[in-house]
């Protein structure tokens, strides 16, 4: 007797009917034909009947009145599937029923009711008596409407609660920060995203006023300790900050108990009403370093700043660098009538063109070619497009690439700045604001002496220009700013990279700190600083609290999801030639001066005659051009008397 035959089958049942197969079965079900819920529906329209009929048989008093009970049968039927298909109840998808699908079919079954309590008011008046029982049509349709939606919520809770992706063990248990509006959108939003990234399990209210009561049947916790606490006792894994009642100093409170403890951190921003689910749950996103650095949002006077630009011809130079194409980005935004972007890297450039172009904007964008340390080319601009505002962003900034090449730093960031400054004196440009960098302030290498140098020339040709009253005369602007996260050359960019090779993270050493500023924070200050600037001023910026750069590496290790020092080790290599521990922001010998705008100042800095500072820096550029890096730096000492080179072969030349 063969019994592999039955063995099979059995097999074949088990593994057909198991928990993950009978999932995935229903999981691909296609969605079912309209005829179909139709005729669902009529199978639930003559249930209803049934029993209603049968329950007042029972008490002796009867439904249908008339001797035509077939004829009322069907016509109830037929008047309810006209009203279903005149108020489209089949179209809605079940296991995605919502509020609108009960609202339909609540309007269908009135229309029902009152079609027929119109019809029995007739029929009375012709026969003498009625068709039917209006007390038992109301019941009748009560259960009707009872059942249609009691199934489609049955369908739809059983998609959910068993077949749904939701169920996976693998989405990131999370709670939500909030209990306001925002924080219910980001809930539903993220309920039904696909695929599904997280299971909420309750809202957290930071005033616990609501403790007993529950939102989209979650629980409201009440934050009675530290929120990693309260994440503990629910296993949640990461938390959503969507209550946007909180302060910045409360929300970096709340980052930091969280990254303590492992915990991710997500961030939404304001949800409008006219966003919908899919956008919402897209904008749920890590938290970025960015967000945690600990400033408050910069308000610009757009009049001042329009009135500078609109309508304007502009030139930006180093459009293409990280700074320089931010400018442009928020230049656009005052209606310009030209910007000219120049730039001497193509490939950058274009990619630069094709973001402008792709915008709906009247401004005529022209892409320019040109390296600054080329005066006839520059003159060719110049002349060409006459502008009226130059935004000079072009500059070698790599500190330890200019430590060994000092002829590049020399002639782009001085001979480069010399050129243009020149140009836009004779071409009447109005304005030239010029981007520094808070290395240039007691300069420690050659980057930073080239651009403190550059800063003197332009200071200075002001002077002199003012001083002889000189007609049209261009007002000289230079801004002087720290590091910039995300700029090319920053850190952030290193270590996140450096993070998703698996490590490990470098940083020069354990106590060096630098002053940190966004990239839109530093251009809307450049914009700001060129607007309120009548010539002659080195305008620094309020960069907020210095960042300790191990401090900055932790977080972003945690942040990505890794332990420091076990999943991601931090690697300590040493200060780089020319790098000092920490920047400032002024000369030792420099106060400063307040402007309207509390995040701008102005540098006192002792200013030098133009007419010995250009021999001076015309003999510099012609020592560059011969490539003598000591005859080039000890020439920058001359001019730069407070340059004392630090970690660098040219620490010998301040002997």
């Amino acid at each position: 007797m063969n019994t592999d035959k039955p063995t099979k089958m059995s097999a074949l049942l088990h593994n057909s009917f198991s928990p993950r197969n009978l999932k995935a079965n229903i999981n691909n079900l296609s969605y079912l034909p309209r005829w179909i819920i139709v005729g669902i529906d009529i199978m639930v329209l003559i249930f209803s009947f049934t029993f209603t009929y049968m329950l007042f048989e029972g008490t002796a008093l009867g439904y249908i009145i008339t001797s035509y009970h077939f004829y009322f049968v069907s016509s109830l039927i037929f008047v309810n599937v006209f009203f279903f298909w005149l108020f489209r109840t089949y179209s809605g998808i079940i296991r995605h029923s919502s509020y609108i699908d009960a609202i339909k079919l609540l309007f269908s079954q009135m229309s029902v009711l009152i079609f027929f309590l119109i019809f029995n008011l007739v029929f009375e008046l012709y026969s003498g008596h009625k068709a039917f029982l209006n007390t038992a049509l109301f019941i009748n349709l009560v259960l009707s409407f009872c059942g249609l939606f009691l199934y489609r919520v049955v369908v739809k809770q059983t998609f959910e609660i068993y077949f749904s992706e939701k169920a996976d063990s693998k989405l990131i248990r999370t709670v939500i920060y909030g209990t306001d509006a925002n924080a219910i959108s980001v809930a539903n939003a993220l309920k039904f995203e696909t695929p599904s990234r997280f299971k909420i399990v309750g809202f957290v209210d930071k005033n616990n006023q609501n403790a007993s009561k529950r939102m989209l049947d979650l629980p409201i916790l009440i934050q009675k300790k530290k929120l990693p606490a309260l994440m503990r006792s629910v296993a949640a894994e990461a938390v959503i900050i969507a209550d946007k009642s909180l302060s910045k100093e409360e929300q970096l409170i709340i980052v930091d108990q969280c990254l303590e403890f492992n915990y991710r951190v997500y961030t939404v921003p304001l949800i409008s009403d006219w966003e919908n689910q899919k956008e919402i749950s897209q904008k749920v996103k890590n938290i970025q370093i960015e967000d945690l650095l600990e400033r408050k949002p910069i308000v610009l006077d757009s009049k001042l700043i329009s009135k500078q630009l609109k309508d304007k011809v502009i030139l930006i130079t180093g459009a293409a660098g990280s700074i320089g194409s931010e400018i442009v980005r928020q230049v656009l935004g005052f209606n310009p009538k030209t910007i000219v972007i120049l730039d001497h890297a193509e490939t950058p450039l274009h990619n630069l063109c094709l973001e402008t172009l792709a915008l709906d904007s009247q401004t005529k964008i022209r892409a320019v070619i040109a390296d600054v340390k080329s005066k006839k080319a520059l003159e060719k601009v110049f002349d060409d497009f006459r502008p009226q505002v130059v935004f000079h962003a072009a500059a070698y900034k790599h500190v330890p690439l200019m430590e060994e090449n000092p002829s590049q730093a020399i002639l782009t960031n001085v001979k480069g700045t010399k050129n243009l400054a020149d140009l836009s004196c004779k071409y009447k440009v109005k304005k030239f604001v010029m981007v520094s960098t808070d290395k240039a302030v007691n300069p420690s290498n050659v980057m930073g002496a080239s651009k403190r140098i550059a800063e003197k020339y332009v200071q200075s040709l002001f002077l002199k220009n003012k001083r002889e009253k000189v007609e049209g005369v261009t007002k000289f602007i230079t801004t002087r700013f720290g590091n910039v996260l995300g700029s090319n050359g920053s850190v952030v960019p290193l270590f996140t990279r450096q993070i998703a090779e698996g490590g490990p993270v470098t940083i020069t050493h354990q106590d060096i700190i630098r002053y940190f500023m966004t990239i839109p924070e530093a251009c809307q200050l450049v914009l700001e600083a060129g607007a309120m600037g009548n010539g002659g001023e080195i305008y620094i910026f309020d960069m907020g609290k210095p960042v300790r750069i191990i401090d900055l590496a932790k977080k972003m290790i945690k942040l990505a999801g890794f332990i420091p020092d076990k999943e991601i080790k931090i690697k300590i290599v040493g200060l780089r030639p020319g790098e000092k521990l920490y920047e400032e922001l002024l000369n030792d010998t420099s106060k400063t001066l307040p402007t309207y705008h509390n995040k701008i100042m102005i540098a006192q800095e002792i200013q030098d005659e133009y007419e010995n500072l250009h021999t001076e820096i015309e003999e510099l550029i012609a020592i560059a051009n011969f490539y003598s890096n000591d005859e080039i730096v000890g020439k920058m000492k001359k001019i730069v008397p407070e340059f004392k080179s630090m970690n660098s072969t040219f620490e010998v030349l301040d002997k």
